[in-house]
Parts: structure tokens; sequence; C-alpha cells
């Protein structure tokens, strides 16, 4: 083991419990190797997660991608923060490659992508990512989070159709 992988497994196993540590051995790890994409893709995970600086987080997260674009790790967590910075359209395009990337989590990716177009009340595109969701299932892992989407976005369907009503009825 290397040095560089000895700070990174310290602050892997330190975060998110210990920042101060997390980010000392990531300061550590990158001073080895500034291009380390694990280095790279966890400070993008502490300024997303943790501070929320989210345009910090980007720019580690897309220096992480420009070293490697196969780094499967990195597309979740810059997905993600896409997501809380509201940056949807880059949402999309990210997610769109990240589902070409070979050896990605397709079922990850495409939570996240549900998660874009549910915030963006595109309720008719997130039933069709279920089914495809349910295509790609061989376990259990992401049953329950299709039947909790599913029984959300029905409820949201609802919600939506007594608003209309109610708008009409007050006219």
């Amino acid at each position: 083991m290397t040095q560089i992988d000895t700070y990174l497994s310290q602050a892997i196993d330190s975060y998110p419990y210990d920042l101060k540590e997390t980010i000392e051995s990531l300061d550590y790890a990158l001073s080895y190797d500034e291009n380390n994409v694990g280095a790279l893709c966890l400070y993008g995970r502490v300024y997303s997660e943790q501070m929320p600086r989210y345009e910090q987080a980007k720019s580690y997260f897309q220096k992480a991608l420009s070293i490697d674009l196969q780094a499967i790790e990195v597309y979740p967590y810059y997905i993600q923060t896409l997501l809380l910075n509201e940056d949807f359209d880059e949402a999309k395009k990210l997610i769109n490659f990240a589902m070409t990337v070979k050896g990605i989590n397709k079922l990850e990716v495409l939570s996240k992508k549900i998660q874009c177009l549910e915030i963006l009340g595109e309720y008719d595109e997130v039933k069709q990512i279920l089914k495809e969701m349910e295509l790609l299932l061989l376990n259990f892992d992401y049953k329950d989070f299709i039947e909790e989407t599913k029984k959300r976005i029905s409820n949201k369907e609802k919600l939506l159709k007594e608003t209309v009503v109610k708008k009409v009825k007050k006219k």
C-alpha cells in the first residue's frame, strides 16, 4: 500500500464522522498526487454533503472526471450535487452520459434521474423510468425505492388533480 492509499483510506474511514481527520488525510493524499480521483471525489462529497458549498464540490467532481471519465464512483455524488444546486439541465446531461459508462450502477443513476424529474414535476417520465428500473432489477436492492416512488408520484398526481378541481370550483 502506498502512502497516498494510506491517507485516502484514513479519509474514507473518518468520513463523515470526523471531518477534521477526513480533510487532513485528504490534504495529505492530494499533496502526494493532486490528481487522485478518489481523493478528489471525497473532497467533493465533503463540500456537497457537509458544508454545503456546491460550486466548490462541483469543481472537485469535474476535476476527477476530467482525469478519468470511467471513475464510476464519482457520477452519483456529482449528480446529487447538481440536483441540490438546482442545476437540472446539467444533471440531465450528466445522467445521460453516465448511463453510457461501462460498469456504472445504472439503477443508481436512474434513481437520480427520477429525483431530477420528480423535482421538475415530470411524473409521466418518472413512471417510464420506474418501468425501466424494474426491467434492470437483479435483486431486491431497489425494489423498495421503486414501490415508494410509485406511491409518492401517485399521491402527488392526486394532489395536483385536487388542486385543479378546487381552482375550477372557485371560478
